[in-house]
């Protein structure tokens, strides 16, 4: 297979977002009375857009339209003030991004993560690198699993969906992948499990972000 992309998830793929999320939704949660969660659940929280992830959190008899959008609005007024307390690259990934370069790649990022800190996120901690496009969720287009931000995505680059590699840490993220035409590739350095990706779709599974290069030859 010739790749002449590479379109990377985000939280759990190429940044660690883990605490920084979970402690946020804690907060809003706590200021209302709710109980909070462990940061571990988190990673079965996250990973469907903010509107989904509060809805995971609340009590389920709390979860109608007025409690859900309330704190989806004081989650996003929290987070853009402490997004990048704990928030950092993983290890490698630096060095993965500086040899996709250095082979003429074109890389770009999709997430569900909402549109603006998708974007303040690649701009404040992978601005050492060209995204070509960076999409985050928004309202007019589908979140993932769909693949209309896939295509797009696609489309911009010139490139055919065969000829692109996702890399992602969930089933949303392998799901995408193949619904999209593009090539699945789990990461295990992430939020998810190995059984999940395989169960989702994924064509190969890498331990490490240097492990990427060897699904180019």
């Amino acid at each position: 297979m010739e790749f002449k992309a590479i379109l990377f998830d985000l939280d759990g793929t190429l940044l660690d977002t883990l605490e920084d999320l979970g402690n946020s939704v804690n907060r809003v949660l706590a200021e209302r009375g709710f109980p909070t969660h462990d940061l571990d659940r988190y990673r079965y929280f996250i990973g469907d857009g903010a509107t989904m992830l509060i809805t995971r959190v609340l009590p389920k008899q709390e979860r109608n339209n007025g409690v859900i959008q309330a704190c989806v609005d004081a989650f996003q007024k929290d987070y853009s003030r402490n997004w990048k307390v704990k928030t950092r690259r993983y290890d490698g990934i630096a060095e993965m991004l500086d040899e996709l370069t250095a082979q003429n790649l074109k890389l770009a990022v999709l997430s569900n993560k909402p549109h603006k800190f998708t974007k303040q996120c690649v701009d404040e901690l992978l601005s050492s690198w060209t995204f070509e496009i960076v999409l985050g969720q928004r309202d007019a287009v589908p979140r993932k699993p769909r693949p209309e931000g896939a295509l797009e995505i696609a489309e911009h680059l010139n490139a055919k969906p065969k000829n692109v590699l996702y890399l992602g840490d969930s089933a949303v993220d392998m799901q995408t992948a193949v619904a999209a035409g593009m090539f699945p590739a789990g990461v295990l350095w992430g939020f998810r499990s190995m059984k999940e990706l395989k169960d989702a779709g994924a064509k190969a599974l890498i331990e490490r972000p240097a492990e990427v290069l060897s699904l180019l030859r």
